[in-house]
């Protein structure tokens, strides 16, 4: 087994009040594994850890072996792994390839060079053409990336999270608020852009749970109190009782 993500005794206090509370978890590289639980668990507080915006209390976090404690998220980032947010993070008065192309800087060589022109940099160019294409914008290209509808700005997130290169990727809710046309959509990008990734995604909606994820971990008063495929998920009397209950009765 090739370990993408591990989580050691992990655990985040704020003051008094423990929100973490000494998470373990292992993420195979390749897999889709899903974190859900209910609102307050601690699933985002556990996001920032992973990506570096909170530093834990104590405990470890290691990516395909790094330990990642100290970090900051842009050294993270440049480690591999690369998140979305629960809000959309895009830049709404740039166009839509500006926004993809902005993305793509850093990995393509261009890190602190003023200078150079990006418009005229042919490589840079098509490779935010090429994710365009696998996000299905292209179409909307020229548009400022703040007239989209909320499914393609969250398409567009999703095109800016995986336009580094990262290997492992973590999406936050990205089905949250949508249609079940839109949730559609979005879940058909997530599996075709994340094919041959490791993908960590946090969902409230079960139908997007158990049909894309491979692995669930059910996080209840941030401690995962299970972890296993979505049949074993399902039929587990202590996820049901803490947390999905009937619910499951419908997927």
């Amino acid at each position: 087994m090739t370990l993408a993500l591990e989580l050691d005794d992990l655990r985040k206090s704020f003051g008094s009040a423990e929100i973490i509370r000494g998470l373990n978890l292992k993420v195979e590289k390749g897999e889709r594994h899903a974190i859900i639980g209910p609102n307050g668990a601690g699933k985002s507080t556990m996001f920032n850890l992973i990506t570096g915006r909170f530093p834990q209390t104590s405990g470890h976090v290691r990516l395909h072996g790094t330990d990642l404690t100290g970090l900051q998220p842009f050294q993270i980032n440049r480690l591999g792994l690369s998140r979305s947010f629960q809000i959309t993070n895009i830049f709404p008065k740039m166009t839509v390839f500006e926004n993809v192309r902005c993305s793509l800087l850093w990995s393509m060589g261009f890190k602190y060079s003023f200078w150079n022109m990006v418009s005229r940099n042919r490589a840079l160019n098509e490779g935010a053409e090429e994710i365009l294409e696998q996000i299905n914008l292209t179409v909307r290209r020229d548009l400022p990336a703040g007239v989209l509808s909320y499914a393609e700005q969250r398409a567009l997130e999703i095109g800016i999270t995986i336009a580094g290169g990262a290997d492992v990727i973590m999406l936050d809710e990205p089905t949250a608020g949508m249609s079940n046309t839109e949730t559609d959509y979005i879940v058909n990008l997530i599996e075709k852009v994340t094919e041959n990734k490791t993908l960590i995604v946090v969902e409230h909606d079960m139908g997007v749970v158990f049909g894309l994820a491979d692995r669930i971990s059910v996080l209840v008063y941030g401690e995962i109190i299970a972890t296993g495929t979505p049949e074993e998920v399902r039929s587990d009397q202590k996820v049901q009782e803490a947390y999905l209950g009937a619910a499951l009765e419908d997927h």
